[in-house]
């Protein structure tokens, strides 16, 4: 008994016709009539009183009808779990990252996931986190890493780093020899920051008018490489989230900044609007878990 047999009495029950049920399923009348016929002749039952006026099931037709749709729900959703997984062997994902981040810490997560998923293709893409949210509402990217909060309302978002704020000066430096300073402290500093696709950026911007005092801004990059040799060269000094100072070499020195304490507030982010494929629903499912543990 094959399946497409069963789908095809059932819609010839449904309709209650063997013309149109053929219509529906694109197939000659004499095709289907010879289908219902070897479908009886196999379980050794009448399944149909034909007549003129109209066709109806006999008691075995309905005993078939009640248990073949059952049967082809089942197998419709067995082939649907076979697409998923099959879904997600392959695959390819767009995905934004800051060049402020642990660079380090985003290789494991992705390299762990291609372990398990190895013919998953991945594009990085490396950008401040205000151009980073736009890439992902025009759908430029699939996934991003962003500081919250975001400038948009259309994304789902999952925390997952959330630290203060250190400065970074020369290992010469004055203040180089403190275990902290307060943010009033660096009111005659000058300061070389990320640009303004960073936004980063505005949060110490805001800190420090806060505080009561403007930044002077010597600097402006995106490329935290060429700002840590601005520092070591005595340009200037820069804040940093507390991960990405440990990564610094000697010639700087990363101080804790008190009063007020900038929260940098890390996020991984997708659109709320867009229908994603199954394979990018389980790697926010594998980067929740990996996220998580690395937190703990």
């Amino acid at each position: 008994m094959e399946i497409k047999h069963l789908q095809y009495f059932i819609e010839v029950t449904r309709a209650g016709s063997f013309t149109q049920a053929a219509t529906t399923l694109y197939i000659t009348q004499p095709a289907i009539s010879r289908i219902i016929k070897s479908l009886e002749e196999e379980l050794g039952v009448s399944l149909f009183i034909r007549s003129r006026k109209q066709l109806s099931l006999t008691e075995a037709g309905r005993v078939l009808y009640e248990h073949a749709q059952n049967f082809v729900e089942q197998y419709q959703a067995m082939m649907l779990d076979l697409d998923q997984v099959q879904q997600l062997k392959k695959g390819h994902m767009r995905i934004g990252l800051p060049s402020i981040t642990n660079s380090f810490f985003f290789s494991q997560l992705i390299a762990s996931f291609h372990e398990e998923y190895p013919e998953i293709t991945f594009q990085l893409d490396e950008d401040g986190s205000k151009r980073i949210e736009e890439k992902v509402l025009h759908d430029k990217l699939d996934f991003g890493v962003v500081v919250l909060p975001t400038t948009h309302d259309e994304f789902y978002h999952y925390s997952f780093i959330k630290e203060g704020l250190k400065v970074v000066v020369p290992s010469g430096h004055p203040l180089a020899v403190k275990q902290q300073v307060r943010l009033l402290d660096l009111k005659h500093e000058s300061f070389i920051m990320f640009n303004k696709d960073f936004s980063l950026r505005d949060s110490i911007v805001t800190a420090c008018e806060d505080a009561g005092f403007e930044p002077y801004i010597i600097s402006e990059t995106s490329q935290l490489d060429f700002m840590e040799e601005m520092v070591a060269s005595n340009v200037g000094i820069t804040l940093l989230p507390e991960s990405t100072s440990t990564e610094l070499t000697n010639d700087v020195k990363a101080i804790a900044v008190e009063n007020p304490t900038i929260v940098w507030d890390l996020a991984l982010i997708w659109k709320r609007d867009r229908q994603l494929p199954q394979v990018m629903e389980e790697f926010i499912r594998f980067a929740k878990e990996k996220l998580l543990r690395n937190e703990s």
